[in-house]
C-alpha cells in the first residue's frame, strides 16, 4: 500500500503539485471553523456566523465552475494566482471591519468566495499529464482524497493553534497568507504553465449539458450540506461540553476517519463499474452520519465522528473517477470545479440551516441535519440510476493502464494536453 503511494510521489512534479494545491485550498477548507469562531469571538450569534459562512460558500459556488472554466480556457496561472491574491484579500477585509459594519462583512465573504481559485479541478487536470497511465492516475484521485483528509485533520488544529497564539483575527489572516503561497506553488510549475484543455464544443452550458454530471452535483450537494452543518454543530457541542478544543478534536477526528478510509480504498483497483460502487459508498457514508445526532460524552462523541468519516474520501475518489467519465470532452477542469461547487453550496446551506436548529434545539439537532443529508444524497443517486450508465468513450481518449488485459480499471479515462 504505501509502497505504490511512495512510487506515485516519487513521479516527477507529484508531491510538489499535491502539496501546492492542499496548503492553497487551506483557506477554503477552514473557513467554516475560522469564520464561526471569528463571529462568535466578535460577539456574533450562530446564525449570524451560519449565514457569513453561507455567503462564502454560495459565491465559492458561483465562483469555481466560472473560474474552472476560464482556467480551461485561458489555462491555469492567468487564473488562479490572481483569484487566490483577490480572495485572501477578501478574508483580510472581513478580519479589518469585523462585524462593526455589518454590510461589509458580507462584502468580504462575497470577494472571498468568489475568487476561490479552482485549485482542486485544477490538480485533477494535471494528473493524467504527469503520471501517464491510467491506473496511476485513479490512485492518485485516492491519495488526492487521502490527502484532503490530513489537510482537513491538520486544518482546524492549525486554526485553533492561531487562536491560541493570537486571535481569531489573527487566524483568518495567516491561514490565507498560506493558501496563496500554495496557490503560487502549483501556478509556477512547469505542468501548470505547460497544460492545455482539449478542444472543447463550444456550449453555453458547458460540463451541465451532461445528465450523469447533473446528478453527482444533486447527490453531493447533499454530501456538502451534511459536511457544512457538523462543522457548525462541532462548535455548539464543544460550548455544551465545556469548550476548549472539543470542535476542534471532532472535526479533526471526521478527517482522521477519512484518512483511514481513503487509505484502504486507494490499496486495490475496483472492478466494475464506478458508478455503482458510488452508489454503496454514499449508502454506508449515510449510515455513518446518523449515529452522531445521538451526541454522547466526548469520547463516545470523538469515536462516532471518526466512523463517521471513514467513507468520505472512498466516496470522493469514486466521484473523480465518475466525473471524468462523464464530463463533455474539454470541460475537465470545469466539470472538478462543479464538483467543489456542490461541496460549497450545500455546506452553505447546511452551515445557514444548522444555526437556527441549533439554537433551537442544541447540537443533537446540528447534527441531526448531517444525518438527513447523507440520507438525501443516497436517495438522489437510487432515484437516478439511469442517467448514470456507461458513457460513450473513444478509444483514443483513454491513457495506457497494465491492467487493460484483465479489466481490473474502468476504460475511458481522458487526459488533457501539454502545450
Amino acid at each position: 500500500m504505501a509502497a505504490g503511494y511512495a512510487e506515485l510521489l516519487r513521479t516527477r512534479h507529484a508531491a510538489r503539485l499535491l502539496t501546492g494545491t492542499l496548503v492553497g485550498r487551506l483557506p477554503n477548507a477552514t473557513a467554516p471553523l475560522a469564520v464561526v469562531l471569528f463571529v462568535r469571538a466578535e460577539g456574533g450569534s450562530y446564525a449570524l456566523a451560519g449565514v457569513l459562512s453561507a455567503v462564502y460558500g454560495v459565491c465559492t459556488a458561483i465562483g469555481q465552475p466560472l473560474l474552472g472554466r476560464a482556467v480551461d480556457l485561458r489555462g491555469q496561472p492567468r487564473v488562479m494566482l490572481p483569484a487566490a491574491v483577490l480572495s485572501a484579500l477578501g478574508m483580510a477585509l472581513l478580519a479589518a471591519v469585523g462585524l462593526k459594519v455589518l454590510w461589509l462583512a458580507y462584502v468580504a465573504m462575497v470577494i472571498a468566495g468568489l475568487f476561490t481559485p479552482p485549485l482542486e479541478g485544477g490538480l485533477r487536470a494535471l494528473w493524467p499529464g504527469v503520471l501517464k497511465r491510467e491506473d496511476r492516475v485513479h490512485a492518485a484521485y485516492a491519495l488526492d482524497a487521502v490527502a484532503q483528509e490530513v489537510m482537513f485533520a491538520v486544518g482546524p488544529l492549525l486554526v485553533t493553534l492561531c487562536v491560541a497564539a493570537w486571535s481569531e483575527r489573527a487566524a483568518l489572516l495567516v491561514i490565507n497568507l498560506i493558501g496563496v503561497l500554495g496557490a503560487l506553488s502549483v501556478v509556477v510549475s512547469e505542468p501548470s504553465r505547460q497544460w492545455r484543455s482539449e478542444p472543447r464544443e463550444a456550449h453555453w452550458l458547458g460540463a451541465l449539458r451532461s445528465g450523469g454530471m447533473l446528478v453527482l452535483i444533486g447527490a453531493f450537494f447533499f454530501v456538502g450540506l451534511a459536511l457544512g452543518s457538523i462543522a457548525v454543530a462541532a462548535v455548539a457541542y464543544a460550548d455544551e461540553y465545556g469548550g476548549g478544543m472539543i470542535s476542534s478534536a471532532l472535526l479533526s477526528a471526521l478527517g482522521f476517519g477519512a484518512l483511514v478510509g481513503g487509505i484502504a480504498y486507494g490499496a486495490r483497483e475496483w472492478p466494475g463499474r464506478p458508478e455503482s460502487r458510488l452508489r454503496l459508498l454514499i449508502a454506508l457514508l449515510a449510515l455513518g452520519y446518523l449515529p452522531l445526532m445521538l451526541v454522547p460524552g466526548v469520547v463516545g462523541m470523538t469515536v462516532l465522528t471518526g466512523v463517521a468519516g471513514v467513507f468520505l474520501a472512498p466516496a470522493l475518489a469514486c466521484a473523480f473517477v465518475v466525473v471524468d467519465r462523464h464530463a463533455p470532452k474539454g470541460t475537465v477542469t470545469e466539470a472538478f470545479s462543479w464538483l467543489v461547487t456542490t461541496f460549497g453550496v450545500g455546506s452553505a446551506v447546511g452551515a445557514s440551516v444548522v444555526g437556527p436548529a441549533v439554537e433551537g434545539g442544541g447540537s443533537a439537532a446540528g447534527f441531526a441535519v448531517a444525518g438527513a443529508g447523507g440520507v438525501a444524497a443516497l436517495m438522489v443517486l437510487l432515484s437516478t440510476k439511469r442517467f448514470l450508465g456507461d458513457p460513450v468513450r473513444r478509444k483514443s481518449e483513454a491513457l495506457p493502464t497494465e491492467n487493460d488485459r484483465n479489466g481490473a480499471v474502468e476504460p475511458g479515462f481522458r487526459a488533457g494536453r501539454q502545450a
